[in-house]
């Protein structure tokens, strides 16, 4: 990794938060935040972690906090894949081209002069920006012109979304336009179904090779660290979203949009318990050169973005913000729905 000769200047002149700094911001606002330790190891390291290539071109000098650009909602939309074209949204035929698409023409524009929420700390209902990427995971329907889309900081899954104009407008209706909230549209006329993210947590690791190849090199070895610390403490790891058909849908469930609210909410209460964790690769979502970057959503619906993340943190960041739900300051870039005044963790409700 290198260090650019003009970001370290800049660094020595105006300087950059420390980790103390930004512990102290994050527990002002009332974010579960940790004091201990990013890096598991000693450096040079000792643990034999794998280590990214040294000529991989990573920005360890500028300032990566409030980094974040401020979403209402986060779309993972079914490709299987783990890279793609260089602009997801551009790519003719595609749900995420339909879907950029209805969002243009439906969605609720923001004014140029409006001001925009920190990119450090924001509220889901504070912004209006629908963030669009494709995930690695495989659609489960039986239809294969049709995707199955994760949707955040809700912690929902839409199946069923055909991957026309239609079928991006119908998803758009039922689940995704800003002015809904997480239970959507509970009067339907579409074939849509759709369920709670049956996971304690989400992991998202970019790795779109196309867009930027350092976040293609980091993400498989992310995985790998990711997979390995979890299984150690005992959680199950999946890399594909299980198929899901099997089980009762909420509109199989819920006739009423109270009765869906408290069955997804009991839902969702439940699955830290669980011990499970989804990892997808999905792409380009911003800050490629603070490669790796991940972002971990619990299913409260926070969503807590790192920068500059490699294999010597990922233990620490299983056992510190995956397990017992708290930020590790000096990796961090934002997050949405972080502060909880009185709670403890990430996962409290």
């Amino acid at each position: 990794m290198s260090f650019s000769l003009a970001g370290q200047l800049k660094a020595f002149l105006f300087g950059l938060p420390s980790g103390p700094e930004i512990f102290q911001t994050l527990k002002t606002a009332d974010v579960p935040v940790t004091t201990a330790e990013c890096r598991s190891c000693a450096d040079p390291c000792d643990q034999d972690h794998d280590e990214f290539c040294s000529r991989l071109d990573i920005d360890m000098d500028s300032d990566m906090l409030g980094s974040v650009y401020p979403y209402r909602r986060q779309v993972i939309i079914s490709t299987g894949k783990t890279n793609w074209e260089n602009e997801v949204t551009e790519a003719e035929g595609t749900l995420a081209a339909f879907l950029k698409t209805v969002n243009s023409s439906l969605g609720t524009l923001k004014k140029p002069n409006d001001p925009l929420p920190s990119g450090l700390l924001f509220s889901r209902t504070e912004a209006k920006y629908l963030s669009i990427l494709n995930g690695s995971h495989r659609s489960f329907s039986s239809d294969e012109s049709e995707e199955t889309v994760i949707v955040l900081p809700d912690f929902m899954v839409v199946s069923g979304v055909p991957r026309t104009l239609v079928g991006a407008e119908v998803l758009w209706k039922a689940a995704v336009d800003p002015a809904l909230d997480r239970a959507g549209v509970i009067t339907r006329t579409d074939n849509l179904n759709t369920w709670v993210l049956p996971y304690s947590c989400l992991i998202l690791l970019c790795s779109h090779k196309r867009r930027d190849k350092r976040c293609a090199v980091t993400a498989p070895i992310l995985e790998k660290a990711f997979h390995q610390y979890l299984e150690r403490e005992g959680w199950e790891v999946h890399t594909d979203l299980y198929d899901l058909t099997s089980e009762p849908s909420l509109e199989s469930q819920a006739s009423s949009s109270i009765e869906k609210e408290q069955l997804i909410e009991a839902q969702l209460k439940s699955l830290h318990a669980e011990h499970r964790a989804l990892i997808i690769k999905n792409s380009h979502f911003g800050g490629h050169k603070f490669a790796g970057n991940c972002v971990i959503y619990t299913p409260r619906g926070a969503g807590v973005w790192y920068g500059r993340v490699t294999p010597h943190e990922v233990e620490s960041i299983v056992k510190h913000t995956i397990i017992d739900g708290q930020v590790l300051p000096t990796i961090f870039r934002g997050g949405v729905d972080l502060p909880c005044r009185g709670k403890k963790t990430l996962y409290d409700w």
